[in-house]
């Protein structure tokens, strides 16, 4: 005779079998976008991604593959700030995140896995797809996202890529829901989640007992959508290869402010793989062969000149400091292209006053 968890296991089945085909029926009424496995100008057009179909043509982007990790269901309370829909409650977060994103996309291939990656059997899991499951077969993966919303998920992913010297980038919106941040973690080079760990971990408490019953945490789309924005451009910047990737990005929603900055791994960090990819680091730069700045020489000119002919300023350095005004105190980063030199009399220069009048002052003036 079957247990209670075992018929609640199987009742949980039948609910996502059931959501599963509501969701191929929703997929064929909408005339879902078959996969495109060769491009052409006819494609190009109806392509609603042709933009990026383009730059895989160009070798700028091979494939995409996303793996999906969660064991949370989608709730109503979901709508509000994700792209989950109404009739996916129910349904496990990485299957209805599966289905929506292959709505959009369906050339992306994907791979869900729906447990809690903070136990031992689910984390050996967890590892080997970080170091296996790329899309080249054996291969690690590219990046790792973290867009969990609890601490203990970010120290299982902060353990496992320490300990296979994974790249990762870690994100998180504040309780109160007004300020977020974005974090690019190379394991031994740059600061892990465990170097600089919140209160809640570096005190070992069970974040479990701070939830507090009939409180929720507040959530703004907004906020949420601005963050996850930050991480998805510092994501293509890394993996494309363009600009300056951000190492830590701030958000201020009350003063929109951006911090940034980069944090140096901990000598002295909990994690020791975290201080054995710390070693490995500093022996790689020291192996490193040392390039040596070469100062080149400014380009003359007209070498050639028999006649002698020099090029010189019309004006002064003190004639050009003397017709530039004052510059403000601007943040650091931003300059000021020109300036709106002093209106004459406001350097400082004045005449002395005098009783005479102007009849007297013109007399004065004809006998010099």
């Amino acid at each position: 005779m079957a247990t209670v968890e075992e018929l609640k296991l199987r009742i949980r089945e039948l609910e996502n079998e059931l959501i599963k085909s509501k969701q191929k029926q929703s997929d064929a009424e909408h005339h879902l976008r078959p996969k495109i496995d060769k491009m052409s100008a006819e494609v190009v057009d109806s392509n609603p991604y042709s933009r990026l179909m383009a730059l895989k043509r160009m070798g700028i982007v091979q494939d995409y593959e996303l793996l999906l990790f969660d064991y949370d269901k989608v709730e109503l309370a979901n709508m509000n700030r994700l792209f989950f829909q109404p009739h996916q409650a129910g349904l496990s977060k990485v299957e209805a995140a599966e289905h929506t994103l292959r709505n959009i996309n369906p050339d992306v291939a994907f791979e869900t896995h729906n447990y809690n990656i903070t136990t031992m059997d689910n984390f050996t899991h967890f590892m080997n797809r970080i170091s296996h499951g790329g899309l080249e077969e054996g291969k690690p993966v590219d990046l790792v996202l973290s867009c969990v919303d609890n601490f203990e998920a970010r120290m299982a992913i902060n353990t496992a890529c320490n300990e296979l010297g994974q790249i990762w980038m870690e994100s998180g919106v504040s309780e109160n829901a007004v300020s977020g941040h974005i974090q690019l973690i190379i394991p031994g080079e740059t600061a892990c989640f465990a170097c600089a760990p919140p209160l809640v971990v570096a005190a070992n408490i069970d974040e479990k007992t701070l939830k507090r019953d009939g409180v929720c945490a507040a959530s703004l789309p907004t906020t949420m959508g601005v963050v996850a924005g930050l991480l998805v451009q510092n994501v293509l910047k890394y993996l494309l290869g363009f600009g300056t990737v951000s190492y830590y990005l701030g958000y201020n929603a009350m003063q929109d402010f951006f911090p940034s900055m980069a944090m140096k791994a901990n000598p002295q960090c909990d994690d020791r793989h975290c201080r054995r990819q710390q070693d490995e680091y500093k022996k790689k730069e020291v192996e490193r062969p040392k390039q040596e700045v070469v100062q080149e020489e400014e380009e003359v000119v007209h070498e050639d000149n028999e006649w002698g002919i020099e090029l010189v300023s019309e004006v002064s350095e003190a004639e050009l400091q003397d017709a530039s005004g004052p510059v403000p105190d601007l943040p650091e980063g931003i300059t000021v292209a020109y300036t709106i030199p002093e209106k004459d009399g406001a350097s400082g220069e004045t005449v002395e006053e005098t009783d005479q009048s102007l009849e007297e002052l013109m007399a004065q003036m004809r006998k010099m």
